[in-house]
């Protein structure tokens, strides 16, 4: 069970938080506590495990990639940990996964990878030049619905 001061952290940190030299310090006096307090309820939050993992969501259009894809490799059993780290070295790409079952019975492999203007067709062959998948499908972004977590804790 979650105490007052617990669910009142978690409902502001789940939301976004405002970029700043010390964003903890903001949330501390909204909940009437010290920013060493906020960190420390935090870290214990995730050391019980109640907070799985604390990241930043990229804007990729923001930061100069204004389109992406989903690209899908059918990739060998045996090959699989190969072309995971090897696909995952680009830093073109944010997500790389391996899928069970397979998509369509084969693809097996999931990369969400992220370009520039006119650079779509280049990264996606050295991606399959480097890790010598021939057999993929891409799987291309039209519009973006969502990007947010999910909301556990709500004020109302």
């Amino acid at each position: 069970m979650l105490t007052e001061l617990e669910k009142k952290i978690s409902m502001l940190v789940q939301q976004e938080i405002i970029l700043e030299k010390r964003p903890f310090k903001n949330i501390a006096e909204k909940v009437g506590a010290s920013e060493e307090q906020v960190l420390a309820t935090i870290r214990g939050l995730m050391a019980k495990g109640t907070i799985r993992k604390f990241g930043a969501i990229l804007r990729h259009q923001k930061a100069g990639f204004p389109n992406n894809a989903m690209v899908i490799w059918a990739v060998s059993e045996e090959r699989i940990e190969f072309a995971g780290h090897a696909l995952a070295s680009f830093k073109e790409v944010t997500h790389c996964y391996e899928r069970t079952p397979p998509f369509a019975g084969k693809y097996n492999v999931f990369t969400m990878v992220h370009f520039g203007e006119g650079n779509q067709e280049s990264v996606i062959q050295n991606l399959s030049q480097k890790t010598g998948i021939k057999d993929f499908e891409v799987l291309t972004s039209i519009e973006e619905y969502k990007k947010s977590s999910m909301e556990y804790f709500t004020d109302a």
